[in-house]
């Protein structure tokens, strides 16, 4: 609907229980638990890209989709520190990760809001996100918080400083995240998103194993490689969508019977007839 399109709130919400869900997830599972799973974001990215038209229903999304899911049953089937609460946390976080990015992309391409610079996106959802977590955090948070030791009941001042000076880094952390991510949409893509995304989840896995001992089998890593390769194949059927005539959409076809290799070849061959030398 336009008034979603034209509001910041509701991006400003769901980014606020993405990032609240995803942090409470934490007190349940692990890095690579997470990370896996939080992969899966991809699949409701794609949903509401469809809902919203902003993607045409094509053949070789359902692949995409297929392969997204079954690395995801893949690589939370029988593992040794797999927490289901925590695993329903993290999917409902990809869930509005989903509506997030959706809902961001939307503000970004709308030009009349003056939102394309990454300061001016964060100044406008920052205080909106800040009241959809408030009164999560009262509810969980308030009361440990305020008789904990480490803070408000301190005994010594550096166990205080040690405190705030974390607390601080995170919070930068956080910041330049979240710039970098508006600034890659604004000035690039979603493509360079999830190009850049696929190669965060690769390291955060494995400095999760080495650093942290987080213990994966193998039909996890290969479940998790499962889901990168639809990931990928996603990425590169936007990427030859992208070479279209002028950098337009592509046009619709009437018939739905063609498959994945027709359309690979369809693209490339609009492709070398566009850039052979004319005689």
């Amino acid at each position: 609907p336009p008034s979603l399109s034209l509001s910041p709130s509701p991006a400003a919400l769901s980014t606020a229980l993405d990032v609240g869900l995803s942090n409470w997830s934490f007190l349940y599972i692990t890095v690579s638990l997470y990370t896996m799973t939080k992969s899966s974001a991809i699949l409701f990215i794609l949903f509401f890209s469809l809902v919203f038209k902003l993607e045409e229903p094509r053949v070789a999304l359902v692949l995409v989709v297929l392969l997204v899911a079954g690395g995801l049953f893949l690589f939370t089937y029988r593992a040794t520190q797999f927490e289901a609460e925590g695993f329903l946390l993290v999917l409902g976080a990809s869930f509005l990760g989903g509506v997030r990015w959706t809902l961001t992309q939307m503000l970004l391409q709308k030009e009349e809001l003056g939102l394309q610079n990454p300061i001016d996106t964060m100044f406008h959802l920052q205080p909106l996100m800040f009241l959809g977590l408030f009164p999560l955090f009262a509810a969980f948070e308030g009361l440990p918080l305020s008789s904990s030791e480490k803070l408000f009941r301190f005994r010594e001042i550096e166990m205080l400083l040690a405190l705030i000076g974390k607390l601080v880094f995170g919070g930068l952390l956080a910041f330049g995240l979240g710039f970098s991510e508006f600034l890659l949409v604004s000035r690039t893509s979603s493509l360079a998103l999830s190009i850049s995304g696929i190669f965060k989840e690769v390291c955060t896995l494995l400095l999760a194993t080495q650093l942290l001992g987080d213990r994966l089998s193998l039909l996890n890593w290969l479940g998790f490689a499962v889901c990168l390769l639809g990931i990928s194949l996603h990425v590169a059927l936007k990427t030859l969508s992208a070479k279209g005539p002028r950098g337009t959409k592509p046009h619709k076809e009437p018939g739905s019977g063609s498959d994945l290799e027709l359309l690979l070849l369809h693209h490339q061959e609009e492709w070398e007839a566009e850039s052979s030398p004319q005689h």
